[in-house]
C-alpha cells in the first residue's frame, strides 16, 4: 500500500476512530486528571487493599475492566435510555460488571477472592465508576468511552501500585513476597501494614506529585 493512500486511510492512528481525542482522554485520565491525585475519588480502596501490592494490582484490574465496559455500554445505550432511570440502569450496569469480575475471581483466584470479595462488591459505589459513566460515557462515542475507562482505571491503578509497593517495602521489608530489607538489619516499620499507614502514603503521594506538577497545569 502506497504512503499517500495510507495517510487518507481514516483509522486509529490519526484518532478519527474517537474523534480525534484518544490522546487527550488517555493522558486526561492517567494524569492531567488522575481520580486520586487530582480529584481525591475511590480513597476508601486506596487505603484497605494496600497493604499488598498483588492486592492492589487485583483491584486496579478490576476498577480497569468495570469502568472499560460500563463506559462502552452506557455510550451505546445513551440515546435509548429515558433520563428518570439513567442513573438506575446505570447502576445496574456496574453491578453486572461488578459481580462477572467477582465470579471470575471466585473461580480462579479464590484465595485472593477471599481477601478482596468485598472490597470489589463496593467498587458498585464507587464514584470514579458512577462519574465517569455519568459526565463521559453519556456524552461520547463508545470507542472514546473505552478509552477513557481504560484511561482513569489505569491512573487509578498505578496510584494504587505506588501506596502499595511503599507500604510493603516499609511495612514487611518485601514486595510481592521477595524480601528486599533483610531482617538482620532493618527494623520493619508496621504502621505502615495498618491502616494510618495508607493514609499517610496517600496523603505524601498526592503532596509530592501536586509539588512537582508544572504550574501552567494547575488552570490558574
Amino acid at each position: 500500500m502506497s504512503n499517500n493512500s495510507r495517510q487518507n486511510r481514516p483509522g486509529i492512528f490519526k484518532g478519527r476512530a474517537c474523534g480525534g481525542k484518544c490522546l487527550e482522554t488517555l493522558g486526561n485520565g492517567v494524569y492531567k486528571t488522575n481520580p486520586i491525585i487530582y480529584q481525591v475519588l475511590g480513597i476508601c480502596s486506596a487505603l484497605a487493599v494496600t497493604s499488598r501490592v498483588e492486592n492492589a494490582l487485583v483491584m486496579g484490574g478490576a476498577l480497569i475492566f468495570v469502568l472499560t465496559m460500563t463506559g462502552l455500554m452506557v455510550s451505546i445505550l445513551r440515546s435509548i435510555m429515558p433520563r428518570r432511570i439513567r442513573m438506575i440502569v446505570e447502576v445496574a450496569i456496574i453491578a453486572t460488571f461488578v459481580i462477572l469480575f467477582d465470579q471470575f475471581l471466585r473461580a480462579f483466584y479464590w484465595d485472593m477472592s477471599k481477601q478482596l470479595g468485598p472490597y470489589v462488591a463496593l467498587i458498585i459505589t464507587n464514584c470514579i465508576v458512577m462519574g465517569r459513566a455519568e459526565a463521559f460515557a453519556t456524552q461520547n462515542p463508545p470507542i472514546l468511552s473505552m478509552l477513557d475507562g481504560v484511561a482513569n482505571g489505569l491512573g487509578y491503578a498505578i496510584i494504587l501500585a505506588l501506596v502499595a509497593l511503599f507500604r510493603e517495602l516499609i511495612g514487611s521489608g518485601s514486595v510481592l513476597g521477595f524480601m528486599i530489607l533483610s531482617e538482620t538489619w532493618y527494623v520493619k516499620n508496621l504502621i505502615f501494614v495498618l491502616a494510618p499507614g495508607a493514609f499517610f502514603t496517600v496523603g505524601l503521594l498526592i503532596w509530592v506529585i501536586n509539588a512537582f506538577r508544572p504550574p501552567e497545569e494547575d488552570g490558574g
